[in-house]
């Protein structure tokens, strides 16, 4: 945004001052561990404080030495940012904890009254390779800062942008756009000797030029029907002038020549112009070939120029273009979280789409595991993909509780809960059992695409005076055998709790009572065949230890 004052009042403001850190340093050496740099030093503009060496910091507290500001002179945020209303010199401290360790860094800041003034017009526009210098008030003492970190008071312009420049740390409202202008070569192409009746279109068109046709014409074509010779003046700007000039003679009969209409291919696709011209003595096509017929497969405006029988020639020039319709790509196959969803999109514009739902819009939202595919067709061009997405469950390992055993017990630990992925155990194995012959602290960390999850138990051992013993396999088809799963124990025990669960982590049977057993059904209804888990937790009466295990349980018809 350029200055807003008018050029009377665009007088030079300036204290003698030091620049601050970073960028603009302080000539004073900043004392402590945590130095920070400042964004501004302009008066009632705002200056932020970077951290540079963050690493480590808990807390911080910075004290801007603006007593003036009441409340605001200090601030508890990383990022703290000041405004400071009155030029001066201010000593701002900053605390910085590590650790609940303090350190404390001292640091003056001169504020200072900008600089305003004018580095000339809004655009200025260059020939390609041309240069020239900005320049900015030569002040003794101060220090400068252009847009690309140069630090002189001018500044020599070779490329193209915005220019603009700080004086003691303060920008000046006024800046520079410097454009190029590509030094254009113009060749209106060798003299020719057309057939009565053709036209012929040249074209001067070069970036950012203003154009003059001997003919009056300004634009940057000129239609040519008749003899004569056509001269060009081409003015770039910022360039100087260019100019050309053919001569065109028409003679001859008319002949009909046309190289047939304007073509859109699909992606891939090649088309083959061979017009049948018997009289032609000569041709040239606008790729160079010198033969009766081409093939393309590119976008272009193709012209051929033929001699006809050595008298004159004729000219036409159609356009090929390709269907913006490119080859959809839904990306590979792939597996998200439960919970979120993809995006897939086959968006190429105005055609149809024909998802496997029979979706027709250019985009689909996956929602849940399967196999995906679309159909898109612009005209008669037309594309297919197809991508498969499967789901993983956001993990949830549990060992379940510390456990106490029976010395000789095998138990095995299951990451109940944690899904498909990779799993390793203390010991670094890789399964999702483990099976504990000894007492000790037992964890696993599991992995999948979702993230990871982790937990542990402990086991210890100790003399049972008795334990329970479950059945590996039950058949609760009424036969009066093998009809009920439930412990078989000697001892008193207390405290009893048997859970039983299906292959998804569903309890499908609970009781307090060791007296009673499961009989094979959930909600009223016969359970599938399957295997299923139990845990059982009790209490022993005469060691008043508390008792956990874990198994399964097959139920066959």
């Amino acid at each position: 945004m350029r200055s807003q004052l008018p050029k009377s009042s665009r007088i030079l403001y300036l204290l003698p001052v030091l620049l601050v850190c970073g960028l603009f340093v302080n000539r004073a050496t900043a004392q402590g561990k945590t130095p920070f740099t400042v964004s501004s030093t302009c008066v009632n503009d705002t200056s932020f404080f970077e951290i540079t060496t963050p690493a480590g910091i808990d807390s911080v507290k910075c004290f801007f030495g603006d007593p003036l500001s009441a409340d605001k002179d200090s601030s508890k945020i990383m990022r703290a940012f000041h405004i400071y209303h009155n030029i001066g010199t201010y000593t701002d401290t900053l605390i910085a904890w590590r650790n609940g360790v303090p350190d404390t860094t001292i640091q003056p800041i001169t504020i200072v009254t900008p600089v305003f003034f004018d580095l000339g017009p809004q655009d200025i526009t260059l020939c390609e390779g041309a240069t020239m210098t900005l320049n900015a008030p030569v002040i003794p003492g101060a220090a400068y800062l252009w847009q690309d970190s140069s630090t002189g008071s001018s500044i020599l312009v070779d490329t193209s942008a915005t220019y603009k420049v700080k004086i003691n740390g303060c920008p000046n409202p006024d800046s520079v756009n410097i454009f190029y202008t590509p030094i254009p070569t113009i060749d209106l192409g060798k003299d020719l000797i057309l057939c009565t009746g053709e036209h012929i279109a040249l074209d001067a068109t070069a970036q950012n030029c203003t154009y003059m046709w001997n003919t009056g014409n300004t634009q940057p074509t000129q239609d040519v029907t008749t003899s004569g010779t056509y001269h060009v003046d081409v003015f770039p700007k910022g360039c100087a002038p260019i100019s050309d000039d053919i001569t065109i003679t028409f003679t001859g009969a008319p002949y009909p020549f046309s190289l047939g209409p304007d073509t859109l291919l699909c992606p891939g696709e090649s088309i083959r112009i061979a017009p049948s011209i018997p009289e032609a003595t000569k041709w040239e096509w606008s790729t160079g070939n010198t033969t009766p017929a081409v093939t393309i497969n590119n976008t272009t405006n193709l012209w051929a120029l033929v001699e006809i029988n050595h008298t004159c020639s004729v000219v036409d020039t159609i356009f090929i273009n390709y269907n913006r319709l490119k080859k959809l790509n839904l990306g590979n196959d792939t597996t998200i979280c439960k919970g979120n969803f993809l995006v897939l999109t086959a968006d190429f514009g105005n055609g149809t789409y024909l998802w496997q739902d029979g979706s027709d819009q250019a985009t689909y939202y996956v929602t849940k595991p399967g196999y995906y595919y679309v159909h898109a067709q612009i005209g008669r061009c037309e594309s297919f993909d197809s991508i498969s997405v499967k789901f993983d469950d956001t993990l949830r390992v549990n060992l379940g509780p510390d456990t106490l055993l029976c010395r000789n017990e095998v138990y095995q630990l299951r990451a109940t809960g944690a899904g498909g992925g990779i799993y390793k155990w203390q010991d670094s194995t890789s399964t999702p059992m483990y099976t504990v012959t000894q007492p000790g602290l037992y964890a696993i960390v599991a992995y999948n695409s979702c993230g990871k999850t982790a937990d542990s138990i402990v086991v210890r051992y100790h003399d049972c005076a008795c334990q329970l013993f479950f059945p590996t396999a039950f058949t609760p088809n009424g036969d009066g055998r093998n009809d009920y799963f439930r412990p078989i124990y000697r001892c008193p025990i207390y405290d009893y709790v048997l859970s039983v669960y299906n292959r998804w982590g569903e309890r499908v049977f609970y009781t307090t009572d060791p007296q009673v057993g499961w009989m094979g059904r959930v909600n009223g209804n016969t359970a599938d065949v399957a295997t299923y888990v139990w845990i059982v937790d009790y209490k022993e009466v005469d060691t008043k230890l508390p008792v956990h295990k874990s198994g399964t349980i097959t139920l066959i018809n």
